[in-house]
């Protein structure tokens, strides 16, 4: 299960007090700033994959200060970050290969 959230450039130092949370830090999570996924604005994305009780405490905590992203928004970043991920892999194989 995952959850993605977007938290504004001017919220962004509140993602630590997320991070502090006992329950979602023990998760997976992953922070992208928007230019880093090639798109436009200035917003960083929280990708949080664990147990759905962690991704109810988690937005819970986004309420605050986020938007958690639905539906087809939410899948396409998930692929999205995804695949970046998987360039990044790649690349370091060839390094290290």
């Amino acid at each position: 299960m995952h959850a993605i959230f977007k938290v504004p450039v001017e919220n962004k130092g509140k993602i630590d007090q997320l991070l502090k949370d006992d329950l979602v830090s023990r998760q997976s999570i992953t922070l992208r700033d928007a230019a880093a996924l090639s798109m436009k604005g200035k917003e960083t994305y929280v990708l949080i994959e664990g147990s759905e009780e962690a991704l109810e405490k988690a937005d819970e905590l986004f309420k605050e200060f986020g938007d958690k992203l639905e539906g087809e928004d939410a899948e396409s970043l998930f692929k999205k970050i995804k695949d970046k991920e998987a360039e990044a892999e790649g690349g370091m194989g060839l390094l290290f290969g």
